[in-house]
This record gives structure tokens, C-alpha cells and sequence, in this order.
């Protein structure tokens, strides 16, 4: 299995989620979108798998920090465009493995991927 994992190193969940799968022995490869940047085409991907609401955090301090104007009228392809510029405001972690795209961390769904 191929397990490409996007998120921030110092995030608590996303270390968690490395926890996990250190635990699991699985190999991964680790994608840090603060400093390689996140991929509009793999978000278009994310935000068609899960939904806007989903991949976009709107609990951050980031997203409060954007202008009223652009907190409103989210859809996907604005949502793209504002997480390739903030990546931050990405859901942590989201892992692609084989066909599953996750996003955010819960072990029991992520047990039903990697047991």
C-alpha cells in the first residue's frame, strides 16, 4: 500500500496520526504543506472526495484572520484557492492510501484502512 501524508509536523493530531502509523509499521511518505505547499489539483481532489466542509478548517486562527469577504460564498473552487494559499486552514492530516483519501485523524476509521 502507498500512503502519502500531508500536514504540518508540529500539529498535535498530525503527530498522533504518525504515532499511529509508526505503530502499524507502515510506511509512509510525509508531504509538509507549510513548506512544499499544497497541490490545487490534489485539493480539487480532497474537496471532491470529503466535501468543503470537511478539508477546510474553519476553526483556526487563520481562517478567522481572512476578511469577511472571503469567509463567505465557499465553494470548492474558492476553497481551493484559499487553502493553496493558506495551507493552514487544510484539515489535518489527510492521507491518501490506495483509493482512501482521509482526512483528520480517528482511529477507528483509520482502522478500517490499515488493520
Amino acid at each position: 500500500m502507498t500512503i502519502h501524508f500531508y500536514g504540518i509536523p508540529n500539529c498535535d493530531t498530525v503527530k498522533k496520526a504518525r504515532k499511529y502509523l509508526d505503530a502499524k509499521g507502515a510506511d509512509y511518505v510525509f508531504h509538509d504543506y507549510k513548506k512544499e505547499g499544497a497541490d490545487p489539483a490534489k485539493l480539487a481532489a480532497w474537496i471532491e472526495a470529503h466535501g468543503v466542509d470537511v478539508v477546510l478548517n474553519r476553526r483556526g486562527t487563520t481562517f478567522r484572520k481572512l476578511s469577511d469577504q472571503d469567509k463567505v460564498d465557499i465553494d470548492a473552487a474558492k476553497a481551493v484557492i484559499l487553502l493553496q494559499a493558506n495551507p493552514s486552514m487544510i484539515k489535518r492530516p489527510v492521507v491518501e492510501a490506495d483509493d482512501a483519501i482521509l482526512v483528520g485523524f480517528k482511529e477507528e476509521t483509520w482502522d478500517a484502512i490499515f488493520s
